[in-house]
């Protein structure tokens, strides 16, 4: 009997066809469960079925050479989740959670951006906005492939690592987000990064509307906005779209010495 082949880009959704059959069965995944104390309640959630999204944690954001702190914006608080993130990742990458990296990154000839969108950054028409070049480095702002849209050097994506671009708040709309997650066969998302009350926020909750669970990493994320903007953010989260926790509860428990 032909055995066949195994169609799918990643072995969490596969086929196995031949020249005279085709078997929709995939193979199961065994259940990673983990209880953890969470915002607004205690949450069990399956890491075999969970990814990681680390949003915008960019040169342009989080550099102090970077654009926001170009354009005099002290950008402190958005370097706050690196130290969590190193420690994170590493123990998430173990447990075999897909770590996702969502960051911005328009294209050269801006094709993908809109007025309304350019406007955000460039307000007045003038100084400089995305794609336009930093003084001193010439790097483009937030362009794919440029210094600025680099992931903050503290933070490599490892080689298994999946990197996604986006071109708005969002990390779902236009963007291939949403097919990756699904042929991973992901339906919890833990979020991080920044601005939480700007692009991780926008994608979390587009992420719930598409029915997925989510969990917010409150010490992981970070915004360059008033404090109380970060209150806020994680008031709705908990509110409307899922549930808020910290990193620890990810890490592996050590017994006391």
């Amino acid at each position: 009997m032909d055995e066949g082949v195994l169609l799918g880009s990643s072995p969490r959704n596969q086929w196995r066809v031949s020249a005279t059959d085709v078997d929709l069965r995939r193979a199961p995944l065994a259940p990673n469960p983990l209880t953890i104390s969470a915002e607004p309640q205690q949450v069990t959630l399956d890491l075999a079925r969970t990814a990681m999204l680390v949003i915008d944690m960019q040169n342009d954001f989080c550099h102090p050479e970077g654009w926001l702190g170009h354009i005099g914006v002290d950008v402190t608080p958005a370097r706050a989740p690196i130290p969590q993130l190193a420690a994170l990742l590493p123990a998430l990458r173990a447990q075999d959670v897909p770590v996702l990296w969502v960051n911005w990154g328009n294209r050269p000839d801006k094709l993908n951006a809109s007025p309304s969108l350019l406007h955000v950054y460039k307000p007045t028409g003038r100084g400089t906005g995305l794609g336009d070049p930093l003084p001193g480095s010439g790097a483009h702002v937030l362009e794919d492939g440029s210094w600025s849209a680099k992931v903050v050097e503290e933070l490599a994506p490892a080689q298994e690592d999946i990197r996604v671009s986006k071109f708005r708040m969002s990390g779902f709309w236009d963007t291939e987000l949403d097919s990756i997650l699904r042929n991973l066969g992901v339906t919890t998302l833990l979020f991080a990064g920044v601005n939480v009350d700007q692009c991780v926020l926008c994608t979390l909750q587009d992420a719930n509307f598409l029915g997925y669970d989510c969990i917010l990493l409150e010490d992981c994320s970070a915004t360059t906005s008033p404090d109380y903007c970060f209150a806020a953010t994680l008031y709705n989260v908990k509110q409307c779209f899922g549930f808020v926790t910290r990193s620890v509860a990810f890490l592996p428990k050590h017994p006391a010495s």
